[in-house]
């Protein structure tokens, strides 16, 4: 069995690169603002999803999951605990290959699920975090 840490350095190194950031928008006091770029500067391709489907740090924005008309690899939720198992789900609906659930989104039932369904998944971590301690 996979450890956790071992789940954090296949995500961000052998997924993929494009990331769907949910609950990223042009507020830049929000932490995923500054995460999505970290993510940039690692060479990730973000993906904006939020309501508003505003345009951040230069990539387009979609309002919900399904309206990424392209492949994402891995989904990183920035919503509520009480939200993030719906989004989990859209990822496994998506085809993604992970779900990495931000500081302080935890749901337990959607890991299983997510976890069931064959997706690498963390909880309750950052990767603007994990990835300076991937060198």
């Amino acid at each position: 069995m996979q450890s956790e840490t071992d789940t954090v350095r296949r995500i961000l190194n052998e997924l993929g690169d494009t990331w769907a950031i949910v609950g990223l928008s042009t507020n830049e006091r929000r932490a995923a603002y500054g995460v999505a770029k970290v993510l940039q500067r690692h060479g990730k391709r973000i993906v904006p999803v939020h309501p508003k489907a505003e345009a951040v740090h230069g990539e387009q924005g979609y309002p919900s999951l399904d309206a990424v008309p392209f492949d994402v690899d891995v989904v990183d939720v920035f919503v509520n605990s009480d939200l993030a198992g719906t989004v989990a789900d859209q990822a496994v609906a998506k085809g993604a290959k992970a779900v990495w659930f931000q500081l302080g989104v935890i749901d337990e039932e959607a890991y299983e699920r997510t976890r069931a369904a064959g997706l690498d998944m963390v909880m309750d971590r950052c990767p603007a975090i994990e990835i300076p301690l991937l060198d």
